[in-house]
């Protein structure tokens, strides 16, 4: 070790030098900081930084400890050490097991306590025989209690018991048991307890199963697929959002919740060395203060709709997720108006008539800028006023009906403007021929589609914004196809019909084509038989 200044020699075989790093990463750099931050708070030091280091401690790995050891009450809201942390700090166990103790001692279960973190503190006393030793620290806290494996009411599962290891674990358990000033021979052999001792020691590593083992193998593909390692786990998800699996062989392998005492590997893919299982009562009774509940009212896209849940979490940990009732009017409209924004308005069921209407308003702003723009920007900006009162009670868009979208717009005109609208920009127009026809207004001018045997005798172009705008005519074929499109009806008369006439006169036969068209009877009919 580095305990005064001078060199320091290695000597190693040349052939393993590309093998060998230059130097040994400090321990510091990579071990758990948790019982040094523990040590520096009780030492009344508040800034890692302002003592000299070999090697300084990460800030980050700093950092994650105090909030470990805030989750455990070791520290306050300002990481000061508590009178919990204290007691922590005088007992020679990682801190979380310290915390565990004295809970247990709390709760007439100090021996126990004492020897799970032993246990937990040495090495493991099962070892595995041709296949992992089984995770369940039970087993190891009934091999401590009792005087011989013969007393363990689990089968070990073919795993090989370390009896040395046993009994050094036995003692290293009274001497724990003693510093909580509790005789050993005061033991309670509620092994039932164990899970809520290692949840207290580690509450970030409390699990919930997320995924059944896979069906039933059929091919030989598949069975080797399942025969892998990857495979052969049960899935947990952890409280802090880190998974972990379960070797598929373990006999903890159906327990929905797990307290995890000991990992092995790395995010993603935990692998669970040693745990307990712990139920659920257990654990909201333990974290009650902990458990967040929350109201999710979103939108699901996949359903197209809103949902509204009621749950319980702890971290990552879903506890309940129930349908939720009473959702609110204003809940709903904020949700909806964001996926509306987020979206646009073609998410709205707007049909055939909300366009046209809107196209119409839209002609007559652009025209006359003091009547209102319903532009897509202008509405999105402003949904909350106009399109609010039709969220209060849908989960669904289809569920607002096209004439109350048709409705919302409108209101946002004057009483005179709505009034005006229809002389201004009409919906339809009569042609001669006395049919009504619809025009569009979503050109950039709007467009009257018509067939040209309907309009004889129509001698000027009609006009729209009490005649400020012609109307642009797109005149059709009997076969509805554009044969001229126009916005001086007269010059079309005097200049192009008559080419036009020219060229369909002997394809549509059954069709009038008059020599004067200013004096001939509009229809829309084709000629008798």
């Amino acid at each position: 070790g580095r305990v005064a200044p001078g060199d320091c020699y290695r000597l190693w075989d040349a052939h393993e030098d590309a093998m060998l790093p230059p130097r040994t990463r400090p321990e510091i750099l990579d071990a758990d900081l948790t019982p040094l931050a523990l040590e520096l708070a009780d030492a009344g030091i508040d800034e890692a930084s302002s003592l000299r280091w070999l090697d300084v401690p990460s800030a980050a790995a700093l950092a994650q400890a105090r909030e470990l050891l805030t989750m455990l009450g070791a520290l306050d809201s300002v990481a000061r050490i508590t009178p919990h942390g204290r007691e922590m700090a005088a007992l020679p166990v990682h801190p979380r097991l310290a915390h565990m103790m004295l809970h247990a001692k709390v709760r007439d279960a100090a021996v126990l306590g004492a020897i799970v973190a032993a246990c937990l503190e040495e090495r493991d006393v099962l070892r595995g025989s041709g296949a992992p030793a089984p995770a369940d620290l039970r087993l190891r806290v009934e091999l401590v209690q009792g005087t011989s494996a013969d007393a363990i009411g689990h089968d070990l599962h073919g795993a090989v018991v370390d009896r040395d290891g046993v009994r050094r674990v036995r003692e290293v358990a009274r001497d724990l048991a003693a510093r909580l000033g509790v005789s050993w021979h005061e033991r309670r052999d509620d092994v039932q307890l164990t899970g809520e001792l290692v949840a207290l020691a580690f509450p970030d590593r409390l699990a919930q199963q997320r995924a059944a083992l896979a069906a039933p193998v059929t091919s030989a593909a598949s069975r080797q697929t399942a025969a892998s390692p990857a495979a052969q786990r049960a899935r947990y998800v952890m409280r802090s959002g880190s998974g972990a699996s379960l070797d598929a062989r373990d006999a903890l392998l159906n327990a929905p919740w797990l307290a995890i005492a000991e990992l092995d590997g790395s995010p993603p893919d935990y692998r669970v060395l040693r745990a307990c299982p712990i139920d659920e009562a257990a654990l909201r009774r333990l974290f009650a203060a902990q458990v967040l509940e929350q109201r999710h009212v979103q939108w699901d896209e996949a359903a197209a709709r809103l949902i509204a849940r009621r749950r319980s979490r702890l971290g990552e940990l879903l506890l309940d997720d129930a349908p939720l009732s009473d959702v609110s009017a204003e809940e709903r409209v904020r949700v909806l108006l964001d996926v509306v924004r987020r979206r646009g308005l073609s998410i709205l069921p707007f049909g055939r008539s909300v366009p046209r209407l809107r196209d119409r308003i839209a002609f007559v702003h652009a025209h006359d800028a003091t009547w209102p723009n319903v532009s897509d920007e202008a509405l999105l900006e402003d949904a909350e006023q106009w399109l609010s009162p039709l969220l209060h009670d849908v989960r669904r868009f289809e569920d607002i009906r096209e004439d109350a979208l048709g409705d919302a717009l409108l209101q946002r005109l004057s009483w005179t403007q709505r009034a005006a609208l229809d002389r201004l920009a009409p919906t339809h127009i009569e042609v001669p021929s006395g049919s009504r026809i619809a025009i569009d207004y979503s050109e950039v001018w709007p467009l009257l589609a018509v067939k040209l045997q309907e309009v004889f005798g129509w001698t000027t172009t009609p006009t729209l914004l009490d005649g400020r705008v012609p109307l642009t005519l797109q005149l059709l074929s009997p076969a509805q196809r554009p044969v001229q499109v126009t916005r001086d009806l007269a010059g079309f008369w005097r200049d192009g019909y008559f080419e036009v006439r020219k060229e369909l006169r002997g394809r549509y036969p059954r069709h009038p084509w008059p020599d004067d068209p200013l004096s001939a009877p509009a229809t829309r009919r084709t000629k008798p038989r």
